[in-house]
């Protein structure tokens, strides 16, 4: 019997991670209307929301948020979107959500980047570099390619998230204006540009990483781009750097930045004053 080529009905990735950024802010006014039991009672039912645990969620972070676009976020991936949504609803629907307002989100997949060669698109560029094919060196050197796309798959795909203290994301979509139409671009063209763009990034590798995560036909803009840095002044730096890149300048337009740093749940809380003394 001939396999079914209809895919399975899942809401599971075929690869992958669903992935969601939830920006929050406290409502003042309406705490000030709650007893001080209240409050308390509202600071621990956030703290188990904040820190509840899922077989579903393989990933979590929060992150206190500087500004006042929000004041704090958590960004959660796993195989199932309700049980990433389920995270947002323990936070509005608990005691405390009458008085945390939804500032933000961002619904998105992790992807492969279609721009990550393949082993045969290494070999050829290793020919046009000089290396012979078949040889020692080009079997060498695509052994060692083979490894290192194995764990750029698993990185983009399944993330480890990183402990760095500064966060910043943002989202983005590519220009479809004029002769400004990165969909009208042969795909050679293309792949030049992001190779570029990736070579800016790589001056910033050990300092700064990125998960660019998909939200093409799930959210209003395009990707969006989480980055981790050991320090902030880094964010600015490679985000400056990158902005001179063709890709960027000519192809790329930006929504809201959102900049923050990572703080367990009772930190957020003491951080926005809210109980705890």
């Amino acid at each position: 019997m001939a396999a079914d080529p209809r895919p399975e009905i899942s809401l599971a990735p075929t690869e992958g991670w669903h992935c969601s950024h939830f920006f929050y802010r406290f409502d003042r006014a309406r705490l000030r209307t709650l007893g001080p039991n209240e409050v308390m009672d509202g600071r621990r039912g956030l703290i188990d929301a904040l820190n509840a645990k899922s077989t579903d969620v393989a990933a979590r972070q929060t992150f206190l948020v500087s500004g006042q676009k929000a004041d704090f976020c958590i960004l959660a991936l796993g195989p199932d979107p309700l049980a990433i949504d389920r995270v947002h609803q323990r936070i509005v629907g608990g005691p405390l959500g009458a008085a945390i307002e939804p500032a933000w989100s961002f619904v998105s997949l992790t992807e492969l980047s279609e721009y990550v060669p393949t082993v045969e698109e290494h070999a050829r560029a290793l020919a046009g570099e000089g290396t012979a094919p078949d040889s020692d060196e080009q079997r060498a050197k695509l052994k060692q390619y083979e490894k290192r796309l194995e764990i750029i798959r698993r990185q983009r795909l399944y993330p480890d998230l990183p402990a760095w203290p500064a966060f910043c994301f943002y989202p983005m979509n590519k220009r479809r204006d004029g002769d400004q139409n990165w969909f009208r671009l042969p795909y050679p063209d293309r792949a030049r540009l992001m190779r570029e763009h990736g070579a800016t990034g790589m001056k910033y590798a050990g300092k700064v990483t990125q998960l660019v995560t998909v939200g093409i036909g799930l959210d209003d803009w395009e990707w969006g781009v989480t980055l981790w840095a050991r320090n902030p002044e880094l964010l600015s730096r490679i985000v400056y750097e990158m902005r001179f890149d063709e890709a960027s300048a000519k192809y790329a337009e930006f929504g809201p930045f959102y900049v923050g740093y990572q703080a367990a749940a009772e930190e957020i809380l003491d951080h926005c004053r809210i109980g705890g003394g």
